[in-house]
């Protein structure tokens, strides 16, 4: 099979073949497109065409580099493409289309890898070092109550005991990453109809969560409470940012010729949790998996952190695109 993704049009640009890989890349299938001009398939694309033209009007070959495509309702591809002309009247060119994303799409996994295991690393001890002399605040405060005289003054040691239990609280959640998954075979919609479940229960009044589930999925190896974690820690975050009022959606798919954390699958389900809300603020968009950054007040700024460690425990990806109204978290898991 090529990796290459091919498509053939005629003299007026019209679609005559598309090889597998062309299928895949774009989103169709060969008998919904066969003799649709290649224009109609993508938005703004006035000046792919007129190379087009260019390319049979004068017989010539050419290569286009970081191309970008975008088919309406699907995210746009940053592409290299070689347009050879053939002496087929019914076949006038060949186009030949490459991603380009898939290095730069690696290359991110990797610096996010690198950052996530010394975000983890400094959490660890950060969180060593706290719990320690935490003990010895709220054991000194314990025994402080027991000598005071004055019973209105305890009010004051007790802020001490419940703020070091607070934090301790917090250690706790630090360091409960670190614990190995469990693996079995699990339902990703089950996860999903679970998360679903406690979103609303939490939400009750003016958030509606609607489901686009590809229900072919095979079942996926996953601990299924790590990805109920990370899964509810991504919606949370979603309803929050709609102040309890909005929309959401659970989407699935599977996806095919992944690359993942340097390792290529043939199957992979892609994961969209999608929100109708005010976007990101762009000052954090590059830093919101970092641990303690919040875009909320009183936010711990752990929950994205916890939720791409999980997913990086299941050898997936995540990542997030926001703009004002819309903003996508997609999560890769393979599903071999």
């Amino acid at each position: 099979m090529l990796a290459t993704s091919v498509v053939l049009v005629d003299e007026e640009l019209r679609i005559v073949h598309a090889n597998s890989a062309a299928e895949n890349l774009f989103a169709f299938s060969l008998k919904s497109v066969s003799g649709l001009p290649l224009a109609q398939l993508f938005a703004d694309a006035d000046d792919f065409v007129a190379s087009l033209n260019a390319a049979r009007e004068n017989n010539w070959s050419y290569t286009g580099r970081d191309l970008t495509l975008t088919r309406p309702g699907h995210a746009s591809l940053q592409l290299n493409c070689v347009v050879t002309p053939t002496e087929d009247a019914r076949a006038r060119l060949l186009i030949e289309f490459r991603t380009i994303d898939q290095q730069i799409r690696i290359a991110r996994e990797q610096r996010q890898m690198d950052q996530q295991r010394a975000n983890r690393e400094l959490i660890r001890n950060l969180a060593h070092e706290i719990r320690n002399p935490l003990g010895g605040l709220r054991g000194s405060a314990q025994l402080l109550e027991r000598e005071l005289e004055r019973p209105e003054l305890r009010e004051y040691t007790q802020v001490i005991i419940k703020e070091a239990d607070r934090l301790q609280a917090l250690m706790d959640r630090l360091l409960t990453p670190h614990k190995q998954p469990q693996i079995a075979l699990l339902n990703i919609h089950e996860v999903l109809e679970r998360v679903r479940s406690l979103v609303l229960a939490e939400f009750p009044d003016g958030i509606s969560i609607e489901r686009d589930y590809d229900a072919s999925l095979p079942e996926l190896h996953g601990d299924k409470e790590q990805l109920i974690q990370a899964l509810l820690n991504i919606a949370r975050n979603a309803a929050q940012a709609l102040s309890g009022k909005g929309r959401i959606e659970f989407r699935t798919r599977a996806a095919r010729q992944v690359t993942l954390a340097k390792q290529r699958y043939k199957l992979a389900l892609e994961l969209h949790v999608i929100d109708d809300g005010p976007g990101i603020p762009e000052e954090l968009r590059e830093r919101i998996f970092y641990p303690l950054v919040s875009g909320r007040d009183g936010g711990s700024g752990l929950g994205l952190t916890l939720s791409q460690t999980f997913v990086q425990y299941h050898h997936g990806t995540i990542e997030c695109e926001s703009k004002p109204g819309r903003t996508c978290f997609t999560i890769m898991l393979p599903l071999e």
